[in-house]
């Protein structure tokens, strides 16, 4: 995510500017919102702000699953999950359940014939895959007969819903929602029973649009094909290298009963955390969470993420061939984060690329025109140590090579000599900026709740972090450029043309 996005995800409201001693003694106001926080004895912990600026309620389910959490094999079940769970329920998107249901059994007893067929390394049965294929197709149509499109969004938009959507990360899936607060019991109806009574109905049309939807996002994209290269060659351990949309090999194999039966363990409501933000009553909001959810059995937690990914001893160089224009991404290994380095690294991302009158912008772009475009990140995660991105798109007559010696230039010019205090201050002022713009959006508050509460166990994380920002100073840039930006801890991703067309 750019450094401006990250900022106003992580960073609420700051006051004027300290200097770093005070900024390390004092809380922000942001840790002081009035949050009411209750678990339910099945696990699931709630977090409720009362606003009533407006008679609206932004409602958000973080999920504590995500892409770290799948195996080889089975990656992108997260991310097709996030589709199936719009599908509606037993009694939600169905006229003939029970009829449905007898369609499935034969369609996954032929999805079953085709993954041994495909198994046969030395004999691929292509035309008879492709006949299986299509009576899947025709059992599916079968099945659409006793469907409602759609129900469970007509349902919430007929109520005055908006913003219905979701989405799935390296750490999560999150789905969210703002509904008028005359229909905030409708909600807890509605997600309590998508809790307990999913049905992932057309399932095979549905893993066709997610494989497309890889194919035209990811596999015909340049950008995001060399993003993908550059995860991959940086974490060799760590699953942060295995993209969240998955294999296109994975995703085509899911079956019904692996992703039945990963919703059954993991999407539970031990495993979620619920952010309510808006013109409600916190009395009344847990009353019908006992109500609805209460009943839910918990599921299991995922296992957690041991993998830690080794100290790079040496720069790694991944080249991809497309017929698109070059590009360049430089990675380098980081601190997740919580780490003591964090808000240091953030202020270097601004310093970097942070507006025109960031370094690299002023130098590749505007002055020597070597660069269409630079931006830098950090990810993919949080939770874990992170790669620090650097990306650029040259200038036509000049080369990658171009960019990244000006690049390696600007950073050995930083370790050795620190930032002005001055070119810091922007970076606060762009903090101070984006919390008050935050304070505007009751979904954006349940968003950051959410996250910090699922992502660190504690809403209140994200809000601290912006005093930790406040106490970063020019020296502490230096250290961890110093420290991190290291040739032996480089790993740089190139895409060329292809090579007919050289």
């Amino acid at each position: 995510m750019p450094v401006r996005g990250w900022l106003t995800t992580c960073v609420l409201l700051v006051g004027p500017y300290v200097t770093p001693s005070e900024a390390r003694a004092q809380a922000t106001p942001g840790e002081g919102l009035p949050v009411v926080e209750h678990t339910l004895d099945n696990g699931m912990r709630l977090l409720i702000l009362p606003r009533s600026s407006s008679p609206t309620v932004s409602f958000v389910v973080q999920y504590e699953v995500g892409g770290v959490n799948e195996v080889l094999g089975s990656t992108g079940i997260a991310h097709l999950l996030e589709h199936l769970l719009f599908k509606g329920t037993t009694t939600i998107g169905t006229r003939n359940y029970p009829a449905e249901q007898a369609l499935f059994a034969e369609m996954d007893a032929i999805q079953d014939t085709i993954l041994m067929l495909r198994s046969r390394v030395a004999d691929h049965d292509t035309a008879g895959i492709g006949a299986l294929n299509g009576r899947i197709r025709t059992l599916e149509d079968r099945a659409r007969t006793h469907v409602v499109a759609n129900e469970f969004d007509l349902v919430l938009s007929t109520a005055g819903a908006r913003g219905l959507n979701a989405t799935t990360d390296s750490e999560s899936t999150t789905y969210f929602v703002e509904l008028p607060s005359n229909r905030v019991r409708l909600w807890f109806i509605m997600e309590s029973d998508r809790m307990r009574n999913s049905v992932f109905r057309e399932f095979y049309s549905e893993r066709d649009v997610v494989a497309e939807e890889r194919r035209m996002r990811v596999d015909t994209q340049p950008f995001a094909l060399t993003y993908q290269a550059h995860m991959a060659t940086a974490f060799r351990v760590h699953p942060y290298g295995v993209p969240v949309v998955g294999y296109m090999s994975d995703v085509q194999s899911l079956t019904r009963r692996q992703v039945v039966d990963y919703y059954r363990r993991f999407y539970g409501p031990n495993n979620a955390v619920v952010a309510i933000v808006g013109d409600v009553d916190p009395d009344q909001i847990i009353g019908w969470a006992e109500e609805y959810f209460g009943g839910i059995p918990a599921g299991e937690a995922p296992r957690p993420v041991l993998a830690r990914e080794p100290e790079q001893r040496g720069e790694r160089r991944t080249e991809i061939e497309f017929d698109a224009e070059p590009l360049v991404r430089m990675g380098w290994h980081v601190v997740d984060n919580l780490h003591d380095d964090m808000p240091a690294l953030v202020m270097l991302t601004s310093l970097l690329t942070g507006g025109r009158t960031s370094r690299l912008y002023q130098r590749l772009v505007v002055r020597e025109r070597l660069a269409t475009s630079v931006t830098s990140s950090m990810g993919p995660g949080s939770r874990f140590a992170q790669l620090f991105s650097i990306s650029a798109v040259p200038r036509a007559p000049h080369s990658t090579l171009d960019i990244e010696a000006v690049v390696y230039e600007e950073l050995d010019r930083l370790a050795a000599q620190p930032p002005e205090d001055i070119d810091l201050q922007r970076v606060r002022n762009q903090v101070e900026a984006g919390n008050f713009r935050r304070l505007t959006s009751n979904l954006g508050l349940a968003l950051q709740v959410a996250g910090s509460a699922s992502l660190y166990g504690d809403w209140r994380a994200s809000f601290r972090f912006s005093r930790r920002l406040q106490a970063v100073t020019p020296n502490d840039v230096s250290r961890v450029v110093r420290t991190h930006f290291t040739r032996k801890n480089r790993t740089v991703a190139t895409l060329v043309k292809n090579a007919t067309d050289r």
